[in-house]
């Protein structure tokens, strides 16, 4: 089966703006990563550090990351 890359899924990193194509997949789940660290965060502003069960999402995707695309995971995420 092959996976489609979009212009669409480019990334960039927030911090260096070094950028890398995703497949939809990958594109999915970096967005996830940082939609559930800022709903973590604004948890955490309220429950305590570290308390936000939405952590476990953030590392989860993280993980999936290193394990199938260790490259786009430095660019954008390390």
């Amino acid at each position: 089966m092959e996976t489609k890359k979009y212009k669409h899924n480019i990334r960039k990193n927030r911090f260096t703006g070094e950028s890398i194509q995703l497949t939809d997949e990958e594109a999915k789940k970096h967005d996830e990563i940082f939609v559930y660290e800022m709903l973590a965060t604004a948890d955490d502003k309220l429950q305590g550090y570290g308390a936000s069960r939405h952590w476990d999402i953030v590392r989860k995707n993280l993980d999936w990351f290193r394990q199938h695309n260790a490259k786009a995971y430095m660019v954008l995420l390390d």
